[in-house]
């Protein structure tokens, strides 16, 4: 059968009652628990597993995928009403989706991340049905150094998330690499940055970070006003204008291809596709130098990114039975428990499935979108709650995710240190956005780096031998040769107003 048939067939399987039921099921579970620091995709998903037993392999895959992509649209709701990132992959959505509900416009900011998360959902399922099998021939074929050099050129965003102050965003991201390799070393057992805690020898998670170097930060930030400046801005329609809409539509479909097409390779995954969809974005646009202050733009590239990248992750999973990520593997793990073994093989022994779980996923993203933009207004609402009780409730909200990670104390004592650490951060006028793209991205980028060097018996030059590393390792270079030669074009400015001699 060609495509076009296997699509119809699984949108007949997709369309029945009982699926359709267990979509809206999936979708809606996934969106509440996504919007929940500290329970993302890959909890919402574990919890759903006792539900999917016993249920038919279709049906189950179809809810537990409406779960996954459910939840990180979920996620967005928290980032830009709260500042307070529901998962890793709404991070980049806060950095204008915050400042335009402070601003009064988060009806709009709701709008753009529900309407460029179903952009990207529907990019994300056209390039999964049409060309999913020729993309599994190229996942398959990145190795440690492809990563190495994909998480080198992911990093080197951080000179466009920086503005203006380079060095400071440089250093924001070191902070954050080292904040990465807190713990034991996996390859030769030494601790690294513990200080004999053993509370540290797992490393710090990423939650405690976020959620202490933004929320939690804005809650010190406007205490630290004491009532001046830090009110929230009323809630305004959440209709689009034709501008604002011409404005997102570009962001959103180069996001969404961006994404599918890095979520497409194990390990990188919806929140890299964020950070690279809002950085190349932001590199682009005529407006470039207004995003983290209420771009329109800023909000719909990262949301459509991560979506897409949601989906793409996929292709991997269904089609080579590779996990692209923590959340896909529990995916993997529920498959094979309900007999049904993704791989090359799929689409033979399993035709039903895949084109079942294809049509599915258009449908969810129909139903997302249907299901929370009547609920923006009821969501947006957050913001009018009087800051004496919002306040309280945002530490609450920050306190109950990182407690439930481990039970620790520590960890919150660690929550309020990176607490401090953002607001100093923003009275400095450091970002953090670089911070937290360095602890995504350090801790990847050294596992692959040593693997390159163990297969290469230690030879560096694996990494500009290899054509697609050295490529990758280019475009970083390249990246950030119009930052270096517009900060040594403005010290030859200053150097010459130097030399100039004052007027008598």
């Amino acid at each position: 059968m060609d495509t076009l048939t296997q699509l119809v067939s699984g949108f007949s399987v997709a369309l029945s009652p009982e699926n359709l039921l267990f979509v809206f099921v999936g979708v809606l579970a996934g969106t509440i628990i996504g919007i929940l620091p500290g329970l993302g995709p890959m909890t919402a998903i574990a919890l759903m597993i006792p539900v999917a037993f016993g249920m038919d392999p279709t049906t189950a895959i179809i809810m537990l995928a409406g779960v996954y992509y459910g939840a990180v649209f979920g996620g967005s709701t928290s980032s830009i009403l709260l500042n307070a990132p529901g998962i890793a992959g709404t991070v980049a959505t806060s950095f204008d989706g915050y400042p335009m509900a402070r601003d009064g416009r988060a009806g709009k900011a709701l709008a753009v991340a529900a309407i460029a998360s179903f952009v990207g959902g529907t990019v994300g399922v056209v390039g999964l049905m049409l060309i999913a099998p020729t993309l599994s021939k190229v996942a398959v074929s990145f190795g440690p150094a492809e990563y190495f050099g994909l998480m080198v050129l992911g990093l080197t965003a951080v000179v466009s998330l920086a503005g203006k102050n380079v060095t400071k965003g440089l250093i924001s991201a070191v902070v954050g690499v080292i904040v990465a390799l807190v713990g034991i070393d996996s390859a030769t057992g030494t601790l690294r940055f513990t200080f004999d805690r053993p509370e540290l020898y797992e490393g710090i998670d990423f939650l405690i970070v976020a959620l202490g170097v933004f929320a939690l930060a804005e809650v010190f930030v406007l205490l630290s006003r004491r009532g001046h400046g830090g009110a929230q801005g009323g809630v305004t329609s959440l209709r689009l204008s034709k501008r604002e809409v011409r404005a997102m539509t570009p962001p959103a479909l180069r996001g969404s291809v961006l994404g599918f097409f890095t979520g497409v390779l194990p390990g990188a995954g919806a929140t890299v596709a964020s950070f690279l969809s809002y950085s190349t974005e932001k590199r682009i646009a005529s407006d470039g130098d207004t995003f983290g202050t209420g771009n329109i733009k800023g909000v719909a590239a990262p949301e459509a990114g991560n979506n897409g990248a949601a989906i793409g992750s996929f292709v991997p999973l269904l089609t080579l039975g590779v996990p692209g990520s923590g959340t896909t593997a529990i995916l993997l793990g529920a498959l094979l428990v309900l007999g049904v073994r993704p791989g090359p093989m799929m689409l033979e022994q399993h035709p039903g499935v895949f084109w079942g779980v294809v049509a599915s996923m258009y449908i969810g993203s129909i139903v997302l979108l249907i299901l929370n933009l009547p609920l923006i207004p009821l969501f947006a609402k957050v913001l009018n709650t009087p800051k004496a009780v919002l306040l309280p409730l945002v530490v609450v909200f920050c306190v109950m995710g990182v407690y439930g990670l481990s039970f620790s104390v520590f960890d919150l004592w660690l929550l309020i240190g990176f607490g401090v650490l953002g607001f100093l951060m923003r009275a400095n006028s450091f970002p953090a956005a670089p911070l937290i793209l360095g602890l995504i991205l350090g801790g990847l980028m050294e596992r692959n780096m040593r693997q390159a060097l163990q297969i290469s018996g230690g030879d560096w030059s694996v990494f500009v031998t290899k054509p697609i590393p050295a490529v990758l390792l280019a475009l970083a270079a390249a990246s950030l040769l119009p930052t270096v030669v517009g900060l040594i074009r403005r010290r030859r400015a200053r150097a010459d107003r130097g030399w100039e001699v004052p007027a008598a």
